[in-house]
């Protein structure tokens, strides 16, 4: 780079580049070889000192300041050192600079720099100039690196981003139509529904069975991971139970509203595709169901077996026994296979090959499936090859349909970080309990069997881990459950105010009715509704009125999580008096609602076993 690139080349300044040359009366740009460049500048000389340094370089060397040999030869020079000494004495041949700011009248001229190489006479009272040090080849190496280093980084963070914005794109979503809660909360139990169409479309899905099929609710599962996130239970809801399908508010493809009207007694699939209804009324099926309300909806059609499965690299399944389905397309010896693509799809879909040949056999095997997609996913195998998270996440966001509150690959990701701290050998895979639809000759449907399937329910409902897990502290059990020990007062010294806060209409007056003439509880009232709705019932009451809170959680049938100490208020009659409020989880006066510690004894397995299927 030269001098006029940077501002200086070595110890030359622009001006002393300029000389007058004394055969035409112009002044001329001399250029000498660059050398490499400090990026200190150093102080300028006094005039005096570039004047002996131009009066140096004149009488010893013939030459002018810059060094370069001008057309006069000796005599030449000496009119050079005398021309660069006082500039404006010698103007161009038109009166003018040719540098348009040394034009400015009474500008003094800046002084030359003394020649490249020449000794420099050091000014009364002035130290030498320090010799300008030069950039090691390791800092110029350094510098370069690094400055390549912030590119990529910069680089990788846009391409990031763009990625992202592409994985966005990919993601498909329908409305909840206000079916869910609103979306998954990390500080809260999570319920996710899981819902596998028998939709046949996509590349070579026309084949298996009704193609024209408007995507029934063909397996349906309920997800259910705990507070704490120690364990979590997957409820696997038969296709052929016979359910009520509540009136369900969807929107159109145009984005109008469309009610569309329930039905009861009916298959469990027909609350999708049927009628034109959407996930969001498989959704209230569940709620009605169960009793509880999924937070977020997925859905995935034939294709996620597929892409999913190629994307982990294949998951491992076992067989008890050959199996060759003509229905389903699986043809697999007995044994252990790694399974991935339309083998995948053919194994989580036959079902006259295993159990009984029906739907619930086929359920056993499709859990079988997720325990070990779930292995698989969680393998390091997985989790260290960028491949294949690159792969999954580009199968799992065109494969999945999702609800309105779970659309972007942020919502995504802060879900499967939830889902990540599960340990497989907690995660337990159960079914709803069933019995043989008895008014049917010939078995093909099924109903709920009423004794086992609502304590299954109300275990999910209130947190209860399916496997050996502990939910809570051991400090936190006990403080609950000191809440129940102690002396009881009797139940006609108990002052409450009864709430309805989510229980049928009517059940606060019932409650009150059976507690005055049942139990003697005579100092009672009905405060009429909550001012919010509570999904379980609940006892609040001051520190001093703990006898009292006491008696009636017996009465009632609570447990010492349902008791919450606070603040009293006034009755009727200006007494201090305790609020019971009733939840969604009420019965019915009478019925206790003590909440179950442990699952019930049914069939199940856990996602850490493989286990062959027969």
């Amino acid at each position: 780079m030269d001098a006029q690139g940077r501002g200086r080349a070595d110890d030359i300044d622009p001006a002393d580049q300029w000389v007058l040359n004394p055969n035409t009366g112009e002044y001329e740009l001399r250029l000498t070889p660059s050398s490499p460049q400090s990026s200190v500048p150093g102080p300028r000389r006094s005039a005096s000192r570039a004047g002996a340094a131009a009066r140096t370089g004149g009488a010893g060397t013939g030459r002018a300041a810059n060094g370069a040999a001008p057309a006069g030869g000796a005599g030449g020079a000496g009119g050079a050192g005398g021309a660069v000494r006082n500039r404006t004495a010698a103007p161009a041949r038109d009166g003018r600079d040719p540098r348009p700011d040394r034009n400015a009248p009474g500008r003094e001229v800046p002084s030359q720099r003394r020649r490249r190489g020449a000794p420099e006479e050091p000014s009364a009272g002035r130290r030498g100039r320090r010799p300008v040090k030069k950039k090691s080849k390791a800092k110029k190496a350094l510098l370069w690196t690094g400055g390549v280093t912030a590119f990529v980084v910069v680089a990788a963070a846009v391409g990031g981003y763009l990625y992202l914005e592409h994985l966005n794109d990919n993601i498909q979503s329908v409305s909840d139509d206000g079916a869910s809660t609103g979306g998954f909360q990390k500080d809260k139990a999570i319920n996710i529904l899981l819902i596998g169409t028998d939709k046949r479309t996509g590349a070579g899905n026309d084949k298996y069975g009704d193609s024209g099929s408007a995507g029934h609710a063909d397996t349906t599962i309920l997800l259910h991971v705990s507070k704490d996130r120690s364990n979590a239970t997957a409820l696997s809801i038969p296709r052929d139970l016979i359910v009520d399908i509540p009136d369900c508010p969807t929107t159109q493809e145009d984005g109008s509203q469309k009610v569309i009207p329930g039905e009861t007694g009916v298959r469990f699939n027909t609350s999708l595709g049927q009628e034109g209804r959407t996930p969001s009324c498989t959704s209230r099926t569940v709620t009605e169901l169960t009793g509880i309300k999924p937070d977020n909806f997925m859905v995935a059609d034939f294709n996620a077996v597929k892409t999913l499965t190629t994307a982990v690299g294949g998951v491992e399944v076992c067989l008890g026994k050959d199996i060759n389905d003509p229905d389903s397309h699986l043809n697999l010896p007995k044994g252990e296979h790694v399974i991935e693509g339309e083998q995948a799809l053919a194994f989580v879909r036959t079902r006259h090959a295993v159990g009984f040949g029906g739907d619930l056999s086929r359920i056993g095997l499709q859990q079988q499936f997720l325990s070990a997609l779930m292995r698989k996913l969680k393998s390091n195998d997985t989790l260290s090859s960028p491949t294949k998270m690159i792969k999954l996440a580009e199968a799992g966001t065109k494969a999945l349909t999702v609800d309105s509150q779970l659309d972007s690959i942020d919502k995504l990701k802060d879900l499967g970080l939830e889902l990540g701290k599960l340990d497989t050998k907690n995660l337990t895979f159960t079914t709803v309990p069933v019995v043989d639809n008895p008014a049917e000759k010939v078995k093909a449907t099924v109903v709920l069997n009423d004794a086992t399937a609502p304590q299954v329910f109300q275990a999910i409902q209130n947190d209860v881990s399916f496997t050996a897990v502990k939910q809570q502290k051991k400090k936190e059990a006990a403080a609950v459950a000191a809440r129940l020990k102690g002396t009881k007062t009797d139940p006609s010294e108990v002052r409450v105010q009864v709430y309805n806060g989510g229980a049928p209409a009517g059940s606060a007056q019932e409650t009150l009715t059976w507690l005055q003439t049942e139990e003697g509880v005579t100092k009672s009232e009905n405060a009429g509704n909550a001012p919010a709705t509570l999904a379980k019932t609940t006892l609040e009451y001051a520190p001093d009125q703990a006898d009292q809170a006491r008696r009636l959680a017996a009465i009632m049938g609570l447990s010492g999580s349902a008791m919450k100490p606070g603040k009293s208020v006034t009755n009727s009659q200006g007494l201090p008096t305790m609020t019971l409020t009733l939840g969604k989880d009420f019965k019915g006066a009478g019925i206790s609602l003590t909440a179950p510690t442990k699952a019930p004894d049914v069939e199940k397995s856990t996602a850490d076993k493989v286990e062959c299927a027969k």
